[in-house]
Formats: C-alpha cells, sequence, structure tokens
C-alpha cells in the first residue's frame, strides 16, 4: 500500500490534476450567464492556476493545498455558483483535503482541517440554491476526505516505523554478527598461541642442544643452528606482543594449558554433573592429532553440549566422537524441543563455524530425524607429506 501510494503521488496525481484543471477551464470560459465573457475567461485561468498549483505540492506541503481552499472560498465571493456547478473543481477540492490531512506536522494537518472546513462552508453558503442542510453536509463530506489523508499518513507512519525498526534490527543483527566472528577468531588466536609457542619452543631447544653438540670446527653449522635459535626466540617475542594487543583488559591470564581430545570425558563428567546426562561414544583407531585441531575439537563439544543445556529443554544427549584416516567427526546430538524459530543458540555456532573453517572442515546444524538437534563436525587432518 506504501508503494502502490507512493508511486500515485509522484506521477498519477499529477495527471489527475492536468485533467481536472482542463475540465475545469473548459466550462468556465464557455458558459454563458450574468458573468460575461470577459469576466468567464478571467474566472477560468483563476481556476487553472488554483487547480494546476497542486502539482507543487511538494514544495509547499501544507501551504499549496491551504491556498487551493482558500481561492476556492474567495472564487465564490465572485461568483457564487462557480465552483458548486462543476464536478471537476469538487474533485479538486477532496485532492486537496485529503493531501492536507496527509501532512506530517499534525499541527499544520489540524490547521489544514480548519481551513478545509471554513472554505467549504463558505463556498456552500454563497451558492444560491443551497440548503440548511448542505451548510452542514459539504463541509462534513469535504472533513472526511481529510479524515482519509490523515489516516493514510498515520498508516504510513507505521509501516514506515516498522520498516525502520527491522532495518535497525537488521544492522544491529550483522554488527553483532561481524562482532561474535571478530571476538572468536581473537579467542582462537589467543588458544592457540599455547600451542604454536610450545612448539616453536621445542624447535629453539632443540636446535640449541644440537648446535652445543657440533664439533667447534663446524663453524658454518652452528652458526646455521644459532640463527635458527635466534629467530625463534624473536618468534616466540612477536607473538607474545601480538596476545598482549588481543587481549582485552578483562580478560583473565590463563595459565593452564590449552585442553585437547583427552580431556573430552572430563568435560562430558562436568556435564553430568551439572544436571545433563550425557552418553560418550568413541569409535575407531586412535591417531595422532595435531593439538591445534584437538583444541577445537574439545571447544566444539563444549559449546555444543553448552547449548543442549541451555537451549534445548531436556537431560539426555549424545556425544560422538570418530576417528578417521583422514580426519575427525563430532557429532553432538540431543532428544529435546530442536532448533527454535530464530537461532535460540545466540553467537555459539558462530564460534563453532570459524574453528571448523580454520581447518578447513564442514559442519551442519539442525533437526535431527528423529527429533532433537543435532550439530556435527567433520575437522580434516592434513596430508603427510611426500617424498
Amino acid at each position: 500500500m506504501h508503494r502502490l501510494r507512493a508511486v500515485l503521488l509522484e506521477h498519477g496525481l499529477d495527471a489527475v490534476i492536468v485533467c481536472l484543471a482542463t475540465a475545469a477551464a473548459v466550462p468556465v470560459m464557455t458558459r454563458d450567464d450574468r458573468a460575461g465573457t470577459d469576466d468567464g475567461a478571467v474566472l477560468a485561468v483563476a481556476v487553472v492556476a488554483m487547480t494546476l498549483a497542486l502539482t507543487l505540492r511538494r514544495r509547499a506541503p501544507f501551504a499549496i493545498p491551504a491556498g487551493t481552499w482558500l481561492a476556492s472560498a474567495t472564487l465564490s465571493l465572485v461568483d457564487g455558483t462557480l465552483v458548486v456547478d462543476h464536478a471537476a473543481l469538487s474533485i479538486v477540492g477532496m485532492i486537496a483535503a485529503v493531501l492536507l490531512g496527509d501532512l506530517r506536522d499534525a499541527g499544520q494537518a489540524r490547521a489544514g482541517l480548519g481551513v478545509v472546513v471554513a472554505s467549504a462552508a463558505t463556498v456552500t453558503y454563497q451558492d444560491p440554491a443551497r440548503t440548511t442542510g448542505d451548510l452542514f453536509f459539504i463541509p462534513g463530506l469535504f472533513a472526511a476526505g481529510w479524515l482519509v489523508g490523515f489516516a493514510l499518513h498515520a498508516r504510513t507512519a507505521q509501516t514506515e516505523a516498522a520498516e525502520e525498526r527491522a532495518a535497525r534490527a537488521e544492522w544491529q543483527r550483522r554488527n553483532e554478527g561481524r562482532l561474535a566472528v571478530a571476538e572468536e577468531r581473537a579467542r582462537i588466536a589467543r588458544e592457540l598461541h599455547d600451542v604454536v609457542a610450545h612448539a616453536v619452543s621445542v624447535m629453539v631447544l632443540q636446535a640449541g642442544a644440537l648446535r652445543h653438540r657440533l664439533p667447534s670446527e663446524d663453524e658454518t653449522g652452528r652458526t646455521t643452528l644459532r640463527n635458527v635459535e635466534d629467530a625463534g626466540r624473536e618468534a616466540l617475542g612477536e607473538m607474545r606482543r601480538l596476545l598482549d594487543a588481543m587481549r582485552r583488559d578483562d580478560d583473565p591470564l590463563d595459565v593452564s594449558p590449552q585442553p585437547g581430545l583427552g580431556e573430552i570425558a572430563a568435560l562430558v563428567d562436568t556435564v553430568r554433573a551439572a544436571g545433563l546426562d550425557v552418553d560418550l561414544h568413541v569409535r575407531g583407531a586412535v591417531v595422532d592429532v595435531p593439538p591445534g585441531l584437538a583444541l577445537s575439537a574439545y571447544r566444539i563439544t563444549q559449546e555444543g553440549l553448552t547449548n543442549v543445556l541451555k537451549h534445548a529443554g531436556t537431560r539426555h544427549a549424545e556425544v560422538h566422537l570418530r576417528y578417521c584416516t583422514d580426519g575427525l567427526e563430532l557429532e553432538i546430538r540431543d532428544d529435546g524441543r530442536g532448533p527454535a524459530a530464530t537461532d535460540g543458540l545466540g553467537h555459539g555456532l558462530v564460534g563453532i563455524r570459524e574453528r571448523v573453517a580454520l581447518y578447513g572442515g564442514s559442519m551442519t546444524a539442525g533437526a535431527g530425524r528423529s527429533g532433537g538437534y543435532v550439530l556435527r563436525a567433520r575437522l580434516p587432518l592434513a596430508p603427510e607429506p611426500t617424498a
């Protein structure tokens, strides 16, 4: 309705106004009455100017429609039958009344109603053929037109407010999503710092041990290993500075080692203690998994069980961990109420998606075949380098 109204006001109404100006001017110029031919031409020009002025309504939304009604009242003082004898001018008056009711400024709209009623009463009073009932009915009819415009404005205002709220909510949702992604990536980076720092530290220590075991005459080898040590220590220093920049002021200093696949059983026990009956199923031959990937598998399981506790409305869940030759497969399922109409999981899935994407994996989340909610994630292992 809002779009149709906008199109009609933008283009269609102007065409209607031009047609009404022509339809009103021709009878005024050609009529044969006591006004006389010369007066008829002058009145026709006045009628055309009064009508076509409505095409400029966007420049003066109150003055132009109000001026149309005041001009009609003035013309009726010159010739009492001029306005009432032509249906085109009545339509022009109704358009002006609707436009005054549709004003954004409520004070101007109420003033416009006064102009419409007073001018319509003046035009009706100047009509020699009027009746007492006309003095009430005709102004009331145009006041009803004003009410139509006022109702259209109220409906449009409600629609615009709803669209604005929806746009604001969408903007907020996108911003919150981007913020959640950024925070999760920073959290992943902080967690992986310990994993990478440990690996680099081992490399530096091994390079140092090897350097000390080389004979003193092998200066080239000792220099090369010293360069490796220096580069490793420099990398550790840069990583610490980067971590300090990424850590927020309210982030606690975590000195405990990062969890991995071995801690999933303890995680399940903790969740059981919180009141959720969880069954852990581990399948496949255990393979060596990089510490960072093991950490991501632990966090995905932790987030999945947390979502079951908060949103599933059930007391039973299952965790399936499968070791494959080319990766890990995780599945957290419950028999609760299933997915909500909106994402009741908040930004939990954002973190899982970021961790899965970090290792080029895949994930799905949604309703299970037998009900409840199922979260699946696959984390591929990097292929072994070939000789």
